[in-house]
């Protein structure tokens, strides 16, 4: 479990990618989103009456615990390689993960068990949506702590849907940069009651995001899950935009991904680096469908437990 947190804190470190895209192909996306939203009041009287294991085993605190890690380590790890790949690699690198969400997001859409017009339509409307966000351009942002506050609910609500990412909802709210500076700042000891009130106001307004809008979710998916599934899809196809590998980009200098908005652009196959973007793509196609055929159906079961699980008794749902 540590190494699937790995790969999604990896994915969140990519504009355009959520690491909920990346739990979703892994598989455990509905047990992530039912971990969550079981933080509540039943948790609350386990731990007020001492009963720990109960709490534990109500919240899935292992598997939580294993995941959070396995992000911690992932986006530590790797975002100084992927930095310096998305400024001076930047082609290649969409290539790979373009292949990667394509591919997964028609495996996702085989899970669908019914794809009835309504999950079609609702499908369009996800992909519609996501390919309309991914394209808004950046806010300057407002200042105080509401407002931020705001950006930190809505950022983490992104930031767990497949196909939209945190990090780029964060861009477009203008608060990116100052939230980041303040994460990097704390990170090198840079401790002043201003960090340490803008880190309180942020991370409470994503614990406040994250809790309420899981159990959304977790309701969704219980009684609508073919047609959440295929809001889900669509979300993933429509930010296909954002990871467009070809993208007009300056003749010099290092690319900042993360706070430019480059212009997608048609390829042109006699250019050096299209056959190899092609071939990246067409890999991480291959890749995709490869681990599906050797874990799929583990998977797929997994997925269907949970669902089940998802639907509570009428009397914990009354509590």
């Amino acid at each position: 479990m540590i190494g699937r947190g790995f790969l999604m804190g990896g994915a969140d470190i990519i504009p355009g990618v959520s690491g909920g895209t990346v739990a979703l192909i892994l598989g455990i996306y509905e047990r992530l989103v039912t971990a969550i939203s079981h933080f509540d009041t039943t948790l609350v009287s386990q731990v007020r009456h001492g009963r720990w294991r109960d709490a534990a085993a109500h919240v899935d605190l292992r598997f939580l615990v294993s995941l959070g890690l396995g992000i911690g380590l992932g986006i530590g790890g790797l975002a100084t390689l992927m930095n310096y790949l998305l400024e001076h690699q930047l082609q290649p690198t969409l290539a790979v993960f373009f292949g990667l969400i394509l591919a997964s997001s028609f495996l996702v859409a085989r899970q669908i068990e019914r794809w009835s017009p309504g999950n079609i339509f609702t499908a369009i409307g996800g992909a519609a949506f996501a390919f309309w966000l991914v394209a808004q351009p950046f806010m300057g942002g407002y200042e105080g702590y509401p407002y931020l506050f705001l950006c930190g609910m809505v950022a983490i609500c992104a930031m767990i849907l497949p196909g939209i990412s945190g990090a780029f909802i964060l861009l477009i709210l203008g608060r990116y940069a100052y939230v980041t500076g303040v994460v990097r700042g704390l990170v090198h000891g840079e401790v002043t009651t201003e960090h340490l009130l803008v880190f309180l106001v942020f991370g409470s307004g994503c614990a406040v995001g994250l809790l309420g809008f899981s159990k959304i979710l977790r309701w969704l998916l219980a009684h609508f899950h073919a047609t959440t599934m295929s809001v889900l899809c669509g979300f993933m196809i429509g930010s296909l935009r954002r990871i467009w590998p070809f993208k007009a980009t300056p003749a010099e200098g290092a690319i900042d991904l993360k706070h430019a908005q480059l212009e997608n652009v048609w390829p042109d196959p006699t250019s050096g680096g299209f056959w190899l973007a092609v071939g990246l793509a067409i890999g991480s196609i291959i890749f995709v469908v490869l681990l599906h055929a050797i874990a799929g159906h583990q998977t797929i079961g997994q997925v269907t437990v949970k669902k089940k699980e998802t639907a509570l008794p009428a009397e914990e749902e009354a509590e």
